[in-house]
C-alpha cells in the first residue's frame, strides 16, 4: 500500500497496536536489511498481521474483508484462472450490484484492477484481506473452478419426470466432480456432515466443524437436482421418489482413507435436503481419555463397565457423542474370551471381532425383536443402539439382571433423570434400581486451539459463573484468539463433558420409592459425581476449553 514506513509505524502506534519501543526496534532492523516494516513488525509478532491490514484499509477507505468467516462464490472465483490469482494475490468473493467483489492484498494497484477488469468483463469493487488469507482462499477454492464453469451452462429441472435424462445428467463429469470434491472438502476440514440445501434461487452447502455450521458455498439452483440425484444413486436410493424421506450409505475412499458417508434425505417446499454424515474409520476408536475423560470421571466409569453384568446407559441430545463413548468402551472390552453383539440403527462404524447387527423395519427387524435373537445367541455383552419403547427397555433390564452387561443410550437431560425415563416408558422402578449400575450424561464442548489460546485472570462475574468462591484467588483461564490451524475459529477438535451416576445402595433405595431427580442428584454429587457443570469448570481451569463454550452447552 502506498505509505511510508514512518506513517505505518506512527499508524500503529496511535491505534495501540505497537509499542513505540517495538517500533523503534523494528525501524532499527528495517535501516540495516531495507525490509518492509509492516512485514518485520508481523515477523517479530509485534503486531497481528489481520489487526495491521484492518487498521491500514481505514486509513486508505477500503473495507477489510477476513476471508476465514467469509462465504466465497464458487462462480466469482471461477471467473479469474488459479494461476492468474496467486500471481495478482487476489480472491474474487462474490457479487454486488453486478460487479466483482475481489479480496486483494494490495487494492491501491490499479494495473491489477485494469486486467481482472478486463479478463471478467465485470467492473471491479476491491476490497483488502491479508496475503496468507488470500493465498488459503485460492486454494479452497481453486479445486471448484473447473467444475463451477462447466456447471454454468448446464440447468437441469428437478421437476423433471424423465428418469433416463436426469440418470444421464448426474453422470456428466461436472456433477460427479462437484459431489466429489465438495467430499473430499469435507474430509480434509475435519467436517462431521455436509448439508446440501436447495432453496428458492440458490443451493447452498454447509459443513459442520466442532459441532458448529459453516457456509461453504452457493451454486445455481437449475443443478440442484442433478446434485441430490446423483447422491442418492452413490447411497443406492430411488431417485424417483421425492415426497418421502430416505437413508442409505455409502462407502468411498478419501486420499486413501476409508470412509462410510451415511445419506439422509428430506423433502422440502424447495425440493429435497440431503445431510452427509462423515464416518472416517481412521478416527473412529478412541480411548477415554482422548475424549476428555478427567481421571475422577474415569475411575467412577470404569468401575462400571468392568464388572461381568449390569447395565450401563449413556445419555445426552443428538450429536453428544454417545456412540462414540460406546464404541471406545467396547474396544476396551473386545477379547477373544468375549462374545459381543450389538443391535444399531445404522451401523455407524464396523468393528472387528464384534458381531453388529442393523436394524431394518421393512423387514419387521426392530430392536426388541433382534434383543430377543441375541440373547439366544449366548452373548456376554450386548449393545443396545437406544433404548426407544418400553419392550426394548424391559428386554435390556432384563438382560442385565440375567447376567449380561448391557450397553445402551437413551435420551435425556442429565443423569439423574435417566431413572424416571425408564420407569415411565413402562419398566417397574425395582428392576430399574437393581439392573442399571450407571449413568454416564454427556455433552459435546469444542477444544480451544493451543497454538492461539491466551491466559486471561478471571473476572468476578467469570468466577460466578465458574462456582468460585469470592475470597478465592483468581484462575487463569483461557480465550479463544483465532489462528490459521483453527481456520480463525479459536477452537480445534472437541471433547465430552460428562457427569457419571454410580447407583449406591442409598440411590436403589430412592429410585424404589420415585424420589425427585434433583434429590438423587444432590446424594449423587455427595457421593462423588461431578455433574455436567462441574466437569466443564474443570476442563476450562485446565485449559481445555474456554468458558463461553461451556456455558453454550451446558445449562
Amino acid at each position: 500500500m502506498a505509505r511510508s514506513g514512518e506513517h505505518i509505524g506512527t499508524l500503529l502506534v496511535e491505534e495501540g497496536l505497537v509499542a513505540q519501543a517495538d517500533l523503534e526496534r523494528a525501524q532499527s532492523r528495517q535501516s540495516q536489511t531495507g525490509e518492509s516494516l509492516s512485514r518485520i513488525l508481523v515477523d517479530e509478532g509485534m503486531v497481528n498481521e489481520v489487526d495491521l491490514v484492518r487498521t491500514l484499509a481505514r486509513q486508505i477507505g477500503i473495507e477489510f474483508v477476513n476471508l476465514t468467516e467469509a462465504t466465497i462464490d464458487p462462480t466469482a472465483a471461477a471467473l479469474i484462472p488459479e494461476s492468474l490469482a496467486r500471481r495478482y494475490s487476489v480472491a474474487p468473493i462474490g457479487f454486488q450490484d453486478d460487479r466483482l467483489v475481489v479480496a486483494m492484498a494490495d487494492p491501491g494497484n490499479v494495473l491489477v484492477i485494469d486486467d481482472i477488469r478486463a479478463i471478467t468483463g465485470m467492473q471491479v469493487i476491491p476490497k483488502v484481506a491479508t496475503r496468507a488469507d488470500i493465498e488459503d482462499a485460492i486454494r479452497r477454492s481453486g479445486r471448484f473452478d473447473e467444475t463451477v464453469a462447466d456447471l454454468a451452462d448446464m440447468a437441469v429441472d428437478e421437476d423433471v419426470d424423465d428418469l433416463s435424462k436426469i440418470e444421464a445428467a448426474v453422470e456428466e463429469a461436472p456433477i460427479v466432480k462437484l459431489v466429489n470434491t465438495l467430499i473430499s472438502r469435507a474430509v480434509t476440514e475435519r467436517a462431521s456432515d455436509i448439508h446440501i440445501e436447495p432453496g428458492e434461487r440458490h443451493l447452498r452447502v454447509r459443513f459442520r466443524i466442532d459441532g458448529v455450521l459453516h457456509e461453504i458455498m452457493t451454486t445455481p439452483r437449475s443443478v440442484s437436482g442433478a446434485v441430490v440425484s446423483r447422491l442418492k444413486i452413490m447411497a443406492e436410493l430411488d431417485i424417483a421418489e421425492r415426497r418421502v424421506p430416505q437413508d442409505g450409505r455409502v462407502s468411498i475412499r478419501v486420499s486413501g482413507r476409508p470412509i462410510d458417508l451415511r445419506v439422509a434425505t428430506l423433502p422440502s417446499i424447495y425440493g429435497e435436503k440431503v445431510v452427509l454424515r462423515i464416518l472416517d474409520k481412521d478416527d473412529a476408536i478412541l480411548t477415554l481419555q482422548d475424549l476428555g475423560f478427567l481421571s475422577n470421571s474415569l475411575q467412577r466409569f470404569e468401575q462400571s463397565y468392568t464388572r461381568p453384568y449390569g447395565a450401563i446407559l449413556v445419555t445426552g441430545p443428538t450429536g453428544s457423542g454417545k456412540t462414540t463413548t460406546l464404541y471406545s468402551t467396547l474396544n476396551i472390552l473386545n477379547r477373544p474370551n468375549v462374545n459381543i453383539i450389538t443391535v444399531e440403527d445404522p451401523v455407524e462404524y464396523r468393528l472387528p471381532g464384534i458381531t453388529q447387527v442393523q436394524v431394518n423395519r421393512k423387514a419387521g427387524l426392530q430392536f426388541a425383536t433382534v434383543l430377543k435373537a441375541i440373547l439366544r445367541s449366548d452373548p456376554d455383552i450386548v449393545l443396545v443402539g437406544e433404548v426407544r419403547d418400553a419392550e426394548t427397555a424391559k428386554i435390556a433390564v432384563e438382560a442385565a439382571l440375567t447376567g449380561h452387561l448391557v450397553l445402551s443410550t437413551l435420551h435425556t437431560n442429565d443423569a439423574s433423570s435417566s431413572i424416571g425415563r425408564l420407569v415411565d416408558m413402562g419398566v417397574e422402578a425395582y428392576l430399574v434400581s437393581s439392573a442399571l449400575d450407571s449413568i454416564l450424561a454427556q455433552r459435546l464442548a469444542r477444544r480451544i486451539c493451543d497454538r492461539c489460546r491466551k491466559p486471561i485472570v478471571a473476572s468476578k462475574e467469570m468466577m460466578a459463573d465458574m462456582g468460585c468462591s469470592p475470597d478465592e484467588e483468581p484462575p487463569t483461564i483461557y480465550q479463544a484468539v483465532g489462528c490459521k490451524y483453527c481456520s480463525d475459529t479459536g477452537y480445534r477438535g472437541r471433547l465430552a463433558i460428562n457427569e457419571v451416576l454410580l447407583l449406591s445402595e442409598e440411590i436403589q433405595r430412592m429410585s424404589v420409592e420415585r424420589r425427585p431427580s434433583d434429590e438423587i442428584s444432590r446424594v449423587a454429587i455427595e457421593q462423588g459425581m461431578q455433574t455436567l457443570r462441574m466437569d466443564g469448570m474443570e476442563k476450562v481451569k485446565l485449559g481445555m476449553t474456554t468458558l463461553e463454550e461451556v456455558l453454550r452447552v451446558v445449562v
